[in-house]
């Protein structure tokens, strides 16, 4: 797993659900650029079409509260964000994106401090941001020795599989 990742960005607010980020009616999709060509409908329809591949979503207090469908960081991923910062999330969304190998880091005001189009670095091992355009760092939330170990197997079933020998 990248220990430093950079990459533009798109603020979205508080409290965004999982339906607003990947809404209900496409449960049925499989394939994963349509998934990701319908990510954040509920926010802005335009989202999806034009984040940056490898972007950052900056969000407020609450990210991916509702349903605990897995579908909101599938979405998410097959859309081409490689993480999500927020005041705070859901814990169960939290958890899904964990297990589903996308990286959601805990960054307190993030969304007071950024606009959509900033460029961030996010330190895994110092626990900060750095904000391109101003040159402001702000901590963040560091990952345990538990989420580190998923996230760098790409997941939990790649991890599971790697631990129990299976393809």
């Amino acid at each position: 797993m990248e220990t430093r990742i950079t990459g533009k960005i798109i603020v979205v607010g508080d409290n965004i659900d999982t339906d607003q980020i990947y809404p209900g009616a496409y449960l049925a999709l499989t394939d994963p650029k349509e998934i990701g060509s319908h990510c954040l409908e509920g926010v802005d329809k335009e989202i999806a079409s034009t984040f940056p591949q490898g972007g950052i979503i900056a969000a407020g207090r609450n990210f991916g509260c509702g349903s605990s469908r897995e579908h909101a960081p599938i979405a998410l991923l097959a859309m081409g964000a490689k993480a999500v910062l927020a005041d705070s999330f859901a814990r169960i969304f939290y958890r899904n994106a964990i297990n589903l190998g996308l990286l959601p880091i805990v960054c307190p005001g993030i969304a007071k401090h950024v606009e959509t189009g900033m460029t961030l670095t996010l330190d895994l091992d110092s626990g900060t941001v750095t904000i391109k355009e101003t040159g402001e760092v702000l901590p963040c939330d560091q990952l345990g020795d538990q989420q580190k170990m998923i996230l760098e197997a790409g997941g939990i079933k790649p991890l599971m599989r790697k631990r129990f020998g299976k393809e």
